[in-house]
């Protein structure tokens, strides 16, 4: 099956100037597909966490939006350091974040928690010291 939309956003760490242009991006492009409201909001929480993330905690690295007919893909792959306690990470409230994240008020430990519970399917891969990839799918139906 084709899919309807393929995009890729590039991020590099701590590029906070364009932090959210992605998700900005994917929400219009759902918009304009006439995807459902409540879709729509779940996918741009999810994409906007994961967009963060790649600022934040990466050494830089890729969100992939792929639109199907009957759902949206969304896979952030990022380089290094990796998350060396995945469970860890999962609890609310629990984060890595810098001093300069924090002072422009991001890294609240919601990020991870917030893109699972938004998303119909979620799974996340990390090595330490290579990366992390994240794949969210949200069902259209």
């Amino acid at each position: 099956m084709n899919g309807l939309i393929h995009s890729e956003y590039p991020r590099e760490t701590a590029d906070y100037t364009h932090a959210g242009e992605a998700s900005a991006d994917i929400k219009r492009q759902l918009r304009q597909l006439g995807v459902s409201a409540n879709v729509m909001r779940r996918v741009a929480v999810a994409s906007y966490e994961v967009e963060l993330n790649l600022v934040i905690h990466s050494e830089g690295g890729v969100l992939t939006l792929d639109v199907f007919p009957d759902r949206v893909v969304l896979v952030s792959k990022d380089r290094g350091p990796g998350i060396p306690d995945v469970e860890m990470a999962m609890r609310e409230g629990y984060s890595t974040a810098n001093e300069e994240a924090r002072a422009l008020g991001f890294g609240a430990g919601m990020g991870l928690p917030n893109m699972k519970r938004n998303a119909d399917g979620f799974e996340i891969t990390s090595q330490v010291g290579v990366g992390t990839e994240i794949r969210m799918m949200f069902m259209l139906q």
